[in-house]
């Protein structure tokens, strides 16, 4: 059999290469991990008041996290491929980060010196970082599950950034039930949280996505 009448016999049928798989694969795995955060949260604590909402701490605690999550689920997708081009996702995460910073930073300045520890710690800074974490978890699972269907080469930069990706929708689903208001704190302890779930992810990488 001739080399071209093999090729020509293997591809019979095959039909077309599946569009976007990297997306297809990220997006339900983020959407239910979001979903789950949220669910967890609002079933293993007291949810925020609804008055809460007609104030900025909400919406700025859930664009943080939804805008860190692209972000990292933009350098996620593309770490998930053998040859990735990963300067302008990076660059995204860390002005997402900076921003954050910054305002946090602005805050702390502009209050009161008497009222800048509060700012910073609230009442809830030792417990912040640990459930942002957890409720990241299922996030995590479902972002290295995608990434084992994928093809990824830098496993341990694919993991943390599964982990930065997980951690800002953990983070989100927290914002439902965390009545801390400070930018300061927001961008603290969320973001220590959500940098920990980076650091879960980065281990676990080189172990769930060697292939």
């Amino acid at each position: 059999m001739k080399t071209q009448s093999l090729i020509d016999m293997l591809a019979k049928g095959a039909g077309p290469a599946p569009q976007a798989p990297v997306l297809r694969r990220l997006a339900p795995a983020m959407a239910v991990g979001l979903f789950a955060s949220a669910l967890f949260a609002l079933l293993s604590m007291e949810p925020i008041p609804a008055a809460m909402y007609t104030t900025p701490a909400p919406w700025m605690k859930l664009i943080y996290g939804a805008s860190l999550a692209l972000a990292a689920g933009w350098l996620t997708a593309r770490l998930a491929r053998p040859v990735a081009r990963t300067q302008w996702p990076l660059r995204a995460i860390l002005a997402v980060f900076a921003s954050m910073l910054a305002w946090g930073a602005l805050t702390l300045l502009s209050s009161a010196p008497d009222q800048r520890m509060a700012a910073l710690l609230g009442e809830m800074w030792l417990v912040c970082p640990r459930n942002v974490l957890l409720l990241s978890l299922p996030a995590l699972a479902g972002a290295l599950w995608a990434l084992r269907g994928l093809a990824p080469t830098q496993l341990r930069a694919a993991g943390f950034n599964a982990g930065l990706m997980a951690g800002a929708l953990g983070a989100m689903g927290y914002s439902l039930v965390c009545s801390e208001v400070s930018a300061t704190f927001v961008a603290v302890w969320y973001s220590l949280g959500i940098l920990l779930t980076g650091l879960l992810g980065a281990v676990l990488g080189p172990r769930l996505l060697r292939w």
